[in-house]
């Protein structure tokens, strides 16, 4: 049977719909870095979603063709994930979204090395006809946060984000973005297929001891 992240990681991708203090270890991820609106039709963010899942499904399938990667075991795509900051604020502004920097990312599997995934990069430019340049390799040490649950559109995401932080405020801890520690969202609902308000979404963000 295939390995699961969501399922095996419930504290990392299934976290309840209350607020909750979580420590991140380092995860490796395949990421492409870029600007802009992220619901802008044929834009820069939905054209990384199709280099990411290129790369994490020449990975998955890589079972089936001569190149053996060492360690392999089959694994079930963890799901797109999203780091996301906006110059000059500490937060979200959700009437900015043209201001949006992100990061779009997808974990990968232990075995992965950044020598697997330059093979799997070579070997979807190929195989796509596609240039898969602006993936890359990351590894990102995420520490201790407040996560939770939120269910519904994007838009909604203040209400829980309010939740989070009066949460945190509560056990002694004050928000922590900065240059390196961004708003996290991991998307467990395939956007294209659930009504907004059933979407469900983990909402991350990394905090401090206050002073």
């Amino acid at each position: 049977m295939a390995f699961d992240y969501k399922k095996e990681y419930r504290e990392f991708y299934l976290p309840k719909n209350k607020p909750a203090l979580v420590t991140v270890p380092p995860m490796n991820f395949i990421a492409v870095r870029g600007k802009g609106n992220p619901n802008e039709e044929g834009g820069d963010y939905k054209q990384s979603i199709n280099l990411l899942y290129g790369i994490a499904y020449t990975i998955k399938m890589s079972k089936k063709g001569d190149h053996r990667m060492e360690g392999y075991f089959d694994f079930v795509v963890p799901p797109l994930e999203g780091l996301w900051r906006q110059e000059g604020s500490h937060g979200i502004d959700y009437a900015r979204k043209e201001d949006f920097e992100w990061i779009s990312m997808i974990r990968l599997p232990e075995f992965v090395t950044k020598e697997a995934f330059a093979w799997a990069s070579a070997e979807a430019s190929a195989k796509k006809d596609t240039d898969f340049s602006q993936v890359e390799f990351l590894t990102y040490d995420e520490g201790l946060c407040v996560q939770c649950l939120h269910v519904g559109p994007y838009d909604d995401e203040p209400v829980t984000i309010d939740a989070m932080d009066t949460f945190a405020r509560e056990q002694g801890f004050v928000p922590d973005m900065d240059s390196t520690r961004h708003h996290h969202e991991i998307y467990l609902s395939d956007v294209r297929k659930c009504k907004p308000e059933n979407l469900k979404t983990v909402i991350r963000h990394p905090v401090k001891k206050a002073e």
